[in-house]
């Protein structure tokens, strides 16, 4: 039976087991500390569906059983052979190959022609406020990690996202500009749909 490789949160739970053997409340906090839930959705329900489906798959095994006071059992996960070539595996394809996403700003924006100008134009507005939200946010949280004395290799994935908020918000800035301009390509026809 063949792994599917469709849910970041597995291959993040190899990640982590690639480091050494945890249970599953530990790769948790471990994911929240490095802010991985920026990029890998986390929830606790998600999280023991996908151990257990790597168990399933022997990409991970049982290794131990911890009990700390009155706490139940933890079951500590280890990763195995067949997982670790898995999960560098997967890196490769994930990092080399292009995938087609889908993301809703670019489905919207897509039809911004079917909003008025104006109401164009200030959606978009609206959106470079949020994403100079994001990026102050970003810099503060790159500060801090760097602070930490953490390497870049611990927060690269960071660094490509203040990169691509970047890009967005350039290009939010043109888009603008063009809108409330009348530059942007088809906008007499735009206009003239909309009086």
């Amino acid at each position: 039976m063949l792994f599917k490789r469709t849910n970041p949160l597995a291959l993040a739970v190899l990640a982590l087991l690639a480091e050494r053997p945890m249970h599953p409340y530990e790769m948790a906090q471990t994911m929240r500390e490095r802010h991985q839930e920026e990029v890998i959705k986390l929830n606790y329900g998600s999280l023991y569906t996908v151990v257990e489906q790597l168990a399933k798959h022997e990409l991970i095994t049982a290794s131990a059983t911890q009990k700390a006071g009155n706490r139940p059992e933890r079951t500590v996960y280890a990763i195995t052979d067949t997982g670790t070539s898995e999960l560098h595996d997967w890196l490769r394809e994930l990092i080399a190959l292009p995938a087609k996403e889908y993301p809703r700003f670019e489905a919207g924006i897509s039809m911004v022609g079917l909003l008025p100008p104006d109401d164009a134009l200030a959606v978009v507005e609206q959106r470079c406020a949020a994403v100079d939200e994001q990026l102050t946010a970003l810099a503060v949280l790159l500060e801090r990690l760097a602070g930490m004395g953490l390497p870049q290799l611990a927060w690269i994935e960071l660094d490509y996202r203040m990169a691509m908020v970047r890009a967005e918000r350039a290009w939010l800035t043109w888009f603008a500009t063009a809108t409330r301009e009348g530059t942007v390509g088809g906008y007499d026809h735009w206009e003239e749909k909309h009086r």
